[in-house]
């Protein structure tokens, strides 16, 4: 047989020429006595034909999708006007004069050749099948580009990649731990690492500079869209840096990526501070592919004979006002399932005005004077035939859902384009925050981060006033990921972990051996983590993370291709010295 080529690489310039080809029948067509078929693999489709003069057409007649060949033949041009301008090899075919089946295929449970809606646990299952498609394999090419780029901006710049240990100790970070039991040492365990952040810190500490690492990394938490239990971050630590010089490094990573990766070349990075982010956007991961800025319009209220809003503004809440693009021409049931869905973000409710060029329309419009309406016009840049939509609470409840709604209307008034790439920098983060679960102060990040300069003298009488050098990078609603300019003083570090109510023995049982290496000259430094599966995921303009992973888990963290979580047999529990509580096993069977 002559030399193989891919199925994406002949051109007419080919004409004239032997090739050989491997690939999967991606469609067979019968026309006029001749066999039609589309051989396709990761790199294309090409045609191919058997005319009935061949020797292998009678076996041609029999072949079904994904159908696996080798086959060889001349390359010919198509006859004029059958030429295929959606495919690069569209203007020629293999006339086909040998041919191998190598396997057959049964039938599918759903088509690999088309893009058609398919149940994605279904598509999990199958995933071998799932990841043919083209859409599929699109997007790990180009996750594929985006890592390379990575390294190669990271390696361009004298950075190390250095691997860090996935069998490690359990350090919690914000989530809960996979454990891994020991079969040598009875009743320990090692942890899946959240992410490496002591042991690059470490590096650091070890004289390394320049550290980057694509880290795999696990949590055990609840699964939504742009969530895994195991994901995949590039991992950065500078010494001696500031912060300004993190962000400059990891604006130009990313500029670098979309330019290398997509050939796009993305604006500008606003810079929000935390506080101003939750003002004018209420969250503080911003989605700048539109304005809609939010305005506190609680000085209007509070004089007005609105009760319940006069009440919110007097009492120290929060009323937040939203233009709503075109919004008066919705119907008052539009505007009802608008306030369940403010309520489902956990609201009390919500107050529209729809500003149609009359008399304003809303339910509170007999407490509204013309003046009271102007305000909020102006306050929100409204025009007539748009609609305010106004959350009245607690200030941070208010902010939060008038955030979560003003993403709601970009999504509605298809304001968030999915070709426009919005990146921005929140800084000056609170240190800490109130842990929800336990009602008490927490790190905002974690505890190895700096507080801002200045903000030290905080820590004794004002602690929840203190900010931290803490940095988000956010894409179009999204957190890509954070980092921090990290305590490099031991004193400094053993203040923090006393701030938080950690005892001398608690912190040497969990932090020993990262304190005791911070006592031998640790160097100033900082650093970020990003998240490549969220990275990749919006390149591709996908809506899940689980577009861009080959083997994703489910929306409920099982892997259905395989079964996993499993029991196991039960001498594999007895060695690593473990036993199954009675509810586990009835569970199981």
């Amino acid at each position: 047989m002559p030399a193989r080529v891919s199925c994406g690489a002949l051109r007419a310039t080919d004409e004239g020429t032997a090739a050989q080809l491997c690939g999967w029948v991606n469609r067979r067509r019968d026309h006029g006595g001749l066999i039609f078929v589309d051989v396709r693999d990761r790199d294309g489709i090409t045609q191919i034909v058997f005319d009935p003069s061949a020797a292998c057409f009678a076996a041609a007649e029999h072949l079904r999708n994904e159908d696996v060949l080798r086959v060889a033949g001349a390359v010919r041009r198509r006859p004029a006007g059958t030429e295929n301008e959606r495919l690069p090899t569209g203007e020629i075919e293999v006339a086909v004069d040998e041919l191998e089946i190598l396997n057959r295929s049964q039938v599918p449970p759903f088509a690999v050749n088309s893009d058609d809606p398919v149940d994605e646990n279904l598509r999990l299952e199958y995933r071998y099948l799932d990841l043919r498609r083209a859409r599929m394999q699109e997007n790990l090419r180009v996750r594929h580009r985006i890592i390379k780029a990575l390294r190669d901006f990271f390696d361009e710049r004298g950075f190390l990649e250095i691997e860090t240990p996935m069998l490690m100790k359990s350090t919690p970070e914000g989530a809960r731990d996979y454990l891994v039991p020991s079969r040598i040492y009875p009743g320990a365990f090692y942890a899946l690492p959240q992410s490496p952040q002591l042991l690059k810190q470490i590096l650091m500490i070890a004289g390394f500079g320049r550290y980057m690492q694509i880290a795999r990394c696990m949590r055990d938490e609840d699964q939504r869209a742009d969530r895994q239990p195991e994901f995949t971050q590039l991992d950065v630590e500078l010494s001696f840096c500031t912060q300004e010089e993190v962000l400059e490094t990891m604006e130009s990573a990313m500029r670098y990526v979309w330019r290398r990766a997509l050939g796009i070349e993305v604006g500008d990075f606003p810079r929000l501070t935390h506080r101003e982010s939750l003002a004018r956007y209420g969250l503080d991961k911003p989605d700048l592919r539109f304005g809609l800025e939010l305005a506190e319009v609680g000085s209007i209220f509070a004089e007005t004979d609105f009760g319940v809003f006069r009440a919110v503004a007097q009492g120290g809440g929060a009323i937040v006002a939203l233009r709503y693009p075109g919004g008066a021409a919705l119907s008052r049931r539009d505007f009802d399932a608008l306030t369940e869905t403010a309520k489902q973000y956990g609201g009390k409710g919500m107050v529209w005005i729809a500003l149609s060029g009359g008399a304003p329309k809303s339910p509170a419009a007999k407490f509204l004077t013309e003046s009271n309406v102007e305000a909020l016009r102006t306050a929100v840049a409204a025009e007539i035939g748009d609609a305010i939509l106004l959350f009245a609470d607690e200030r941070a409840i208010a902010y939060a859902v008038a955030g979560k709604m003003r993403n709601e209307v970009g999504e509605r008034c298809k304001l968030r384009a999915t070709d426009v790439f919005a990146f921005a920098w929140v800084t000056d983060f609170p240190y800490l925050e109130i842990d929800e679960t336990t009602g008490v102060p927490a790190p905002a990040h974690h505890p190895f981060t700096s507080p801002a300069p200045g903000d030290w003298e905080l820590i004794d009488r004002a602690p929840m006033e203190m900010r931290a050098q803490h940095y988000d990078l956010v894409l179009n609603g999204y957190e890509l990921g954070s980092g921090s300019i990290r305590i490099h003083k031991p004193d400094q570090q053993r203040r923090i972990f006393e701030m938080l109510g950690m005892s001398p023995a608690e912190v040497e049982e969990r932090f020993g051996f990262f304190m005791r290496a911070l006592d031998y000259g640790a160097p100033p430094h900082g650093g970020m983590a990003l998240g490549i599966d969220r990275i990749a995921m919006l390149a591709c303009g996908e809506e899940t993370i689980r577009e861009v992973i080959a083997f994703p888990k489910n929306q409920v963290a099982r892997d259905v291709m395989m079964n996993a979580p499993s029991r196991i047999p039960d001498q594999l529990v007895h060695e690593v010295h473990l036993g199954l509580l009675p509810s586990a096993r009835a569970h199981d069977s």
